[in-house]
């Protein structure tokens, strides 16, 4: 039976009168709809009306506590919440589906809290061709406004796969034939120089327990001069590149 997509599958949600309006007004975005807080006032507010009306965007109308509730985010929704159309995010299950025995190659967030870094890697991965980046629910920041900063936009473009934790995520891609590689400074084999299994996921550890889960085999990026690691972000770059071109 084919799975009902979420909403969370679907959309990212964008909150605060100035990222909604940009928003609104991005002709490479398609906002499905707007909410608005009754107690919601104001010029920027009048200005987000028109401008949902201008492009046939619906707006619907809330309480201010179900507004907060929808931005996941207590303190900085100011009255409105947007959700934009995310075509290329998925569950898991759908993606493994979809993929088949196709070559496949994936990132997995394991621990990654710092919405700067999980922004660069959706980043990162978009313009390296990566097929997917897995963001488990548990312990990697929403999809949110820094999220999306830190991504320069792209995070909407972004073949963002949900998953509800690291560990749910490892077991179902190893049984559907995944390889599954750490990145490890305590590793003595090179990314570089290793044979690469065609459908992969790449385990990015967190910035303070590294990695959590199982891996099949782990992977180092070689570093001199006494230099211990690099940003999660920056060898994601590393990887991605090293694995697309190859």
């Amino acid at each position: 039976m084919e799975s009902k997509k979420s909403p969370r599958d679907k959309w990212i949600t964008v909150y605060g009168r100035k990222p909604v309006l940009e928003a609104l007004h991005d002709p490479k975005l398609s906002v499905a709809k707007v909410v608005l807080a009754d107690n919601a006032t104001g010029g920027s507010m009048q200005e987000i009306l028109r401008a949902a009306e201008k492009y046939g965007t619906p707006v619907e109308r809330a309480t201010a506590s179900r507004v907060k509730w929808l931005a996941g985010n207590g303190k900085h929704d100011q009255g409105v919440v947007a959700d934009v159309n995310a075509p290329r995010m998925t569950p898991l299950e759908e993606f493994v589906r979809t993929r088949g025995k196709r070559p496949t190659n994936v990132f997995l967030l394991d621990g990654v809290t710092n919405p700067g870094n999980v922004g660069m890697i959706l980043r990162t991965a978009t313009g390296a061709g990566f097929d997917g980046v897995i963001l488990p629910k548990a312990g990697t920041p929403h999809v949110g406004p820094l999220v999306i900063k830190a991504s320069a936009g792209i995070a909407f473009q972004a073949p963002i796969v949900n998953a509800s934790t690291a560990k749910a995520a490892v077991d179902l891609l190893r049984d559907a034939g995944y390889h599954v590689y750490g990145l490890s400074a305590r590793s003595q084999d090179s990314l570089f120089k290793a044979e690469l299994a065609p459908r992969a996921v790449y385990v990015l550890g967190g910035e303070t327990n590294g990695i959590t889960v199982s891996t099949d085999s782990d992977l180092q990026i070689p570093l001199h001069a006494g230099v211990e690691s690099l940003n999660v972000a920056v060898a994601a770059a590393i990887v991605a590149f090293e694995v697309t071109n190859r």
